[in-house]
């Protein structure tokens, strides 16, 4: 039974006012908010947005996207089965070899270089059969990898080391007798103590210890840069990933009238003063000797080159080590351009003339990668209509005997460990 409203009060003139009901239906229930209710705004009925279609596309993405966490599971173990065997095996083809350092340190470091590239086209196979793949621009660095050069390299991700690793890989023996400059949490790593013995440099950022990395950085190059055979050196000038140095750069570049730049920083310039002085060889008149193409088959006479090295992502989304070794993320292809001088044509005169050329470099980066975000394509050079661009590939082949050979390595260091470890107890 339903109570009825006073005759003049405001719910008896509401009742008045309202359509009549059938006899012995219940009043509407206002409907509760839900996920799939439309707004004012939203379109027609027929557009709506339906939970059961909701659910039945993730039902659908569930079979792809658990194959994904098996792929990446499965590269994980194949991974860190790869790192088991091929580094435990470097180390100890390096003991094994410490007689032949005496007797012939050049032999000894060149046969280092062999089994360091070999390490580092293992990392690099990593990334190749995920399908993150490398496209080139530019000059071709190829004709300049007997001599020695220095690469001026712009740093977004812990994806552009690995980046370099495939794509110098096809360089002859450039990544054997290469040098990288590396921040010091890397020698932390599973491969920190590789880099140690092959000789690379770890640099701890910070003002703090700016001037003693220089001077460690100085005595490094000297005793070890020369003795063990070393062409090229790798340096990130920036001194950090682009996400965590950008604000601070720009904030610099504000106070100094500098260029504000938005897809590189500003570089640091004392890494680059020390290399340069420590590697270019100066004829008698103090100029920088070598970098005539005609010398190209020469004996090398210090740094020759520079190679201002600029990597670029899709979309601006660098690539990080997780995904390569993962491959959560879909097929990429990177792009990396290439410009070289001629180490006679960078001024070495005053530290002024030195640092506003390495700005201007970075000017040139900005204006390179502002291109490509734009196109999807570097810029041609001077005096052309058209860049033209090179696929970068690696040998299955060749990856197949490195693993091939990491893999039985490992058995037989583990047998011969394991023999002499009964031996003994």
């Amino acid at each position: 039974m339903t109570a009825t409203p006073r005759p003049g009060t405001p719910a008896a003139a509401a009742a008045a006012a309202a359509p009549p009901r059938a006899p012995g239906r219940r009043p509407p229930v206002p409907l509760a908010p839900a996920l799939c209710r439309r707004s004012p705004s939203a379109p027609a009925e027929k557009d709506w947005p339906d939970c059961s279609v909701r659910m039945a596309v993730t039902l659908e993405e569930a079979p792809w996207l658990g194959w994904i966490l098996v792929k990446a599971l499965m590269r994980f173990a194949f991974m860190v089965a790869n790192n088991l065997v091929a580094i435990p095996s470097y180390i100890c083809y390096v003991i094994i070899l410490q007689p032949l350092r005496v007797l012939d340190s050049k032999q000894f470091w060149y046969i280092e270089g062999i089994m360091y590239k070999w390490l580092l086209g293992m990392v690099a196979s990593w990334g190749w059969y995920a399908g993150y793949t490398v496209m080139e621009w530019g000059e071709d660095i190829k004709a300049i990898s007997k001599d020695e050069a220095m690469m001026l390299v712009n740093h977004q991700a812990t994806g552009d080391v690995c980046t370099l690793m495939m794509c110098l890989q096809d360089k002859g023996l450039v990544v054997a007798q290469m040098m990288w400059l590396m921040d010091h949490i890397f020698k932390y790593t599973n491969f920190g103590i590789v880099s140690l013995i092959h000789g690379d440099f770890f640099i701890r950022q910070g003002r703090s210890y700016r001037d003693q990395q220089l001077l460690l950085l100085k005595k490094h190059l000297e005793s070890n840069y020369r003795s063990r055979d070393r062409k090229w050196i790798v340096l990130f000038p920036e001194g950090g990933f682009l996400r965590k140095r950008r604000e601070t750069s720009q904030a610099f570049a504000r106070r100094n009238n500098l260029p504000f730049l938005t897809h590189v920083t500003l570089p640091r310039f004392g890494a680059t003063k020390i290399i340069l002085s420590a590697l270019v060889a100066r004829q008698e008149n103090g100029s920088p000797a070598g970098g005539d193409a005609k010398e190209l088959e020469s004996k090398s006479k210090g740094l020759q080159w520079i190679i201002d090295t600029t990597i670029a992502y899709p979309k601006a989304e660098p690539i990080d080590i997780q995904t390569w070794i993962l491959g959560y993320r879909k097929p990429t292809v990177t792009h990396v351009h290439y410009r070289i001088f001629p180490i006679k044509d960078v001024p070495l005169e005053t530290d002024d003339d030195l640092s506003n050329w390495l700005y201007q470099r970075f000017i040139e980066k900005e204006d390179l990668l502002s291109h490509f975000y734009e196109t999807g394509a570097f810029p041609p050079p001077k005096g052309q209509k058209e860049a033209v661009s090179r696929e970068m590939t690696l040998s299955n082949t060749w990856i197949f005997l490195i693993q091939s050979f990491a893999f039985l390595s490992g058995y037989m260091w583990y047998n011969i460990i394991q023999y002499f470890y009964h031996c003994l107890f």
